[in-house]
């Protein structure tokens, strides 16, 4: 059971935690905003698609809020409770900080567990949505939306251009419209003085023009000419399809996924089945050239011996070689003369070669991807047990409880802590590095100073002391 006193600790964590997290939130979600709003913006997208695209998009800001939000309310807890001397009296009552520690610990720890569970199956089927409704967005047509003087192709069939348009009665001035020719009507030009639209539903669009003139072109018969026919109106009336125009969903199911879109099991299927078939390439290539007479894989001792028999008598001359088969040969020339047709051979199979290079290096770099996204689902995730193993002592050593002191130090560590991952992912996909210290880098270089630290606020041990012992 925890007493009085881890009870309160806790509770000083929750209020920052909350106030960060949703903060951290908003900061994220105006970045997407700022980021994306030429793409959904003027698409003529109805409300709902809008929101559900945010909110799938708020699954991986949830990843990244809960660390940091962890590592703020720590430092601002903890510096409160040093700040306020409540350190100084458990020490002085013989408790051990490590004490206080523990029980936070434990909560980073089931958020890690929670955060990881979101990581792996919440955020691949959100962000898997949220990709498809990019990309159906990315090909929705615009909006049915006239300017002046402007033309406006987007009705398939036909061209506008409007002279002038009253905002307050939405009349339309000077009105061209070029039909374009099909095989239910001819190509027409029609002017018009004066006009309006109006709009019964969604997809149907009714133009209505005043006091104009249509000048059609007729195809001619039997080789003749075009015959030109105009004619006048006082009101006249044009409807158009605007089913193109409204937005249409595709089923995300049917689209194929990405890393990012994939729960870390079957990426890890991926991963077995992309090894699979590197040895079944290699085993391909391997049967290919054993079968083949002059295979530099495989060879007759007997045939390297009779292409120069008159010279094995010859032992005048012998060359050590670093090949074991070539000093089985017994001078020179018949070690020069088979050396020669190892050589020839390879450069028969360099394509070859060269082929099954590229194909196992290029399953070698998509493993590697797969890997650094398997780890990252827990590597940003354990920093909510990490940030508290490292924000705890920090909080007490600094003896700082305001928000501001905790966002400065805070943010610090975060920069460090998401450039490391950042570039360590990009190492890890380059195959500079592993996949697993590319992730876990970090986290294993924070876990050390936060043991360090926790070790020098609740006991004795000081590094400065090891390192007068080594001198």
């Amino acid at each position: 059971m925890l007493n009085h006193v881890q009870l309160d600790l806790l509770k000083k964590h929750v209020g920052p935690f909350l106030f960060c997290f949703f903060t951290v939130m908003f900061i994220l979600l105006m970045q997407f905003l700022i980021l994306h709003v030429d793409k959904l913006v003027g698409k003529g997208l109805p409300i709902m698609i809008v929101i559900e695209l945010i909110l799938n998009n708020l699954a991986y800001m949830v990843v990244l809020a809960l660390p940091m939000s962890v590592l703020v309310s720590t430092l601002i807890a903890f510096g409160k409770f040093s700040e306020w001397n409540e350190l100084t009296a458990i020490r002085a009552a013989g408790v051990n900080p490590i004490k206080l520690i523990l029980p936070v610990l434990f909560c980073g720890f089931l958020l890690f567990l929670f955060t990881a569970y979101f990581s792996n199956y919440i955020l691949p089927e959100a962000n898997h949505k949220a990709r498809s409704l990019f990309i159906d967005i990315r090909t929705q047509k615009p909006a049915f939306d006239l300017q002046p003087a402007t033309f406006y192709d987007n009705i398939d069939g036909f061209n506008f251009l409007i002279r002038d348009i009253d905002n307050e009665t939405d009349s339309l001035f000077d009105i061209r419209v070029f039909q374009e020719p099909t095989d239910t009507r001819n190509r027409a030009i029609i002017n018009a003085r004066s006009g309006w639209l109006e709009s019964p539903d969604d997809i149907t669009l009714s133009l209505f023009l005043l006091d104009g003139s249509i000048l059609r072109y007729i195809p001619g018969r039997q080789g003749r000419g075009e015959t030109l026919e105009k004619s006048t109106f006082n009101k006249y009336r044009m409807s158009f399809d605007l089913s193109d125009l409204s937005f249409s969903r595709s089923n995300p199911e049917q689209r194929s996924r990405t890393d990012r879109t994939m729960s870390a099991q079957a990426m890890l299927a991926v991963i077995d089945t992309l090894r699979q078939e590197q040895q079944n390439e290699f085993l391909k290539f391997s049967n290919a050239i054993s079968r083949s007479e002059d295979s530099p894989f495989s060879y007759d001792a007997t045939t390297i011996f009779e292409m120069n028999e008159a010279s094995l008598r010859d032992t005048s001359q012998i060359h050590n070689s670093q090949f074991v088969t070539l000093n089985l040969l017994h001078n020179i020339t018949a070690q020069r003369s088979s050396l020669n047709r190892a050589i020839n051979a390879f450069d028969r199979y360099r394509p070859e070669l060269e082929s099954l290079k590229s194909s196992l290096s290029w399953r070698d770099f998509r493993i590697a991807e797969f890997m650094v996204e398997v780890h990252k689902k827990l590597s940003i995730p354990f920093a909510c047990f990490v940030f508290v193993l490292l924000g705890a002592p920090i909080g007490m050593l600094t003896r700082k409880g305001n928000i501001g002191f905790a966002a400065i130090i805070s943010s610090v560590l975060l920069t460090i802590y998401f450039i490391s991952i950042i570039q360590g992912e990009k190492f890890a996909d380059r195959m500079i590095i592993s996949p697993f210290m590319g992730m876990w880098g970090i986290n294993i270089f924070y876990l050390t100073i936060g043991l360090i630290l926790t070790l020098h606020v609740s006991s004795s041990f000081r590094v400065t002391n090891l390192l007068r012992k080594n001198e």
